[in-house]
């Protein structure tokens, strides 16, 4: 990403609605599936706030980021062992994680998607559980997503696809940000369509803020309860690696 977004993830990921809730979901799906016993790696950690949500696990954690800026922020965030590395060529062994993470990595541009859920299956125990967050839409695509450098965003049925195609098993593919979906058309399309709109990622007043959350909540809500939506502004995956 551009470095000016790291500075903006790191300063907005521990209070702002959409990293709340995208952390929410990544601690459920592991609630419900967490893979044997054993470490977390966190594929493309950021700055570090899905790994110090993660901490609440009680499980050994670790980190990855191309940005060694990035990573080292990471670590200071989180307490958890982080290093830079590249999603396509993991510099870990084969099998030494329980449960992998890794949100919004496979839309990047340097990223091939193929080669990253390889090294992601090589480095996952057997039952280990994948865990991933991606874009929804290629024709969402919008200013904020050149400013992160994501080039590529997808479908439910597209990403499920490449999972088993990668040898993943039980893959789950949910649409989530259902709700706010027409707001982010508007945002993205309309309001934010010039090349040179800021970034999505920024303080927004508290009331908007709590509105925008407490919207995403009652969907997981719902979610939870078996209610699945047809489109969203993201897609989350969960598959076993057998």
């Amino acid at each position: 990403m551009e470095p000016a977004e790291y500075d903006l993830m790191d300063a907005a990921e521990e209070r702002m609605w959409w990293y709340r809730a995208l952390h929410g979901r990544v601690m459920d799906a592991l609630a419900r599936r967490p893979g044997p016993a054993g470490c977390v790696l966190d594929a493309g950690c950021g700055t570090g706030g899905l790994l110090r949500r993660l901490a609440a696990l009680g499980r050994p954690l670790a980190g990855l980021d191309y940005n060694p800026a990035a990573a080292a922020r990471a670590h200071a965030k989180s307490g958890a062992i982080t290093t830079a590395g590249d999603a396509n060529r993991l510099p870990f062994a084969d099998g030494v994680f329980a449960a992998l993470t890794s949100c919004d990595v496979l839309c990047h541009r340097a990223v091939e998607p193929a080669a990253a859920l390889a090294e992601f299956r090589r480095v996952l125990a057997p039952g280990g559980t994948l865990v991933l967050n991606l874009p929804a839409y290629d024709w969402l695509h919008s200013a904020h997503d050149e400013r992160v450098h994501n080039t590529r965003r997808f479908t439910a049925g597209g990403a499920g696809a490449l999972l088993r195609a990668a040898g993943f098993e039980a893959v789950e593919a949910r649409y989530w940000n259902a709700v706010l979906l027409p707001l982010m058309v508007l945002q993205r399309k309309v309001l934010r369509s010039d090349a040179d709109a800021k970034s999505d990622v920024e303080p927004f007043p508290p009331w908007l803020d709590a509105s925008l959350y407490a919207a995403t909540a009652a969907e997981r809500v719902l979610g939870r309860l078996g209610l699945r939506y047809p489109v969203g502004g993201s897609i989350l995956l969960v598959a076993t690696r057998p």
